[in-house]
């Protein structure tokens, strides 16, 4: 099975790509946040490869990170999600945004992607919540995608304002797990914080997120 292609992007759809490997182009799937990070035509890519065989085709699904691969194929294994839904599930969430809302037991940011009602999203989380919750958030990017274009010869993706986010909430949940906390009231409680301070157009800070944090944990 291929699990990695490096070529020349030769063209970028809405949900696909062509990767010109030696002469041979391979079209592949992904996710809308992978597409963005691939860059353009004429781009070098090295990316890494689910490949699907099928009785009447074969497919191959790209991803930025070996974190995103193994949620896709962990969605995949949810009973009404396939390969489609997966992948529109993570054009609308980061890995680390499904993971922090799949473990609160947050259902709207799956119901927002395409293919993906009440009650899917309801299975998704009902049965990932616990396999989530025991999950170790990771602090580094796990090693996927690099790109290099014609015009820089070592470029590499800007880290956008919600990755940072997804940082700090990971920091502060490890921090509080090392003290002891429950896990899934770590998330619970970290994860309401942050939204109720983005909904108030406030910014999402470490140590004082940290500590609305210890303050809601010692009365639970």
């Amino acid at each position: 099975m291929i699990a990695k292609l490096k070529g020349v992007i030769d063209t970028v759809g809405l949900k696909d790509f062509i990767l010109d490997v030696n002469g041979v182009g391979y079209e592949i799937f992904a996710s809308s946040q992978t597409l963005r990070k691939i860059g353009g035509a004429g781009s070098e890519v090295t990316i890494l490869i689910e490949t699907h065989v099928r009785e009447d085709h074969i497919h191959l699904y790209g991803f930025a990170d070996a974190l995103e691969k193994e949620w896709f194929q962990t969605l995949c294994r949810v009973q009404g999600v396939g390969t489609k839904v997966a992948l529109a599930i993570l054009s609308v969430a980061s890995p680390k945004q499904l993971q922090l809302s799949i473990a609160s037991g947050d259902k709207a940011v799956v119901k927002q992607a395409d293919g993906v009602g009440p009650k899917l999203a309801t299975r998704i989380v009902t049965e990932l919540k616990d396999k989530v919750a025991n999950m170790n958030f990771s602090l580094n990017d796990p090693v996927g995608i690099s790109v290099n274009t014609n015009n820089d010869a070592g470029s590499t993706a800007p880290v956008d304002a919600s990755d940072n986010d997804m940082i700090i909430l990971q920091d502060a949940i490890s921090a509080l797990v090392n003290l002891g906390y429950p896990q899934s009231d770590v998330y619970n409680i970290v994860h309401k914080i942050s939204s109720e301070a983005k909904a108030n157009d406030e910014d999402v800070d470490l140590s004082k997120l940290i500590r609305d944090s210890l303050k809601k944990l010692s009365s639970v």
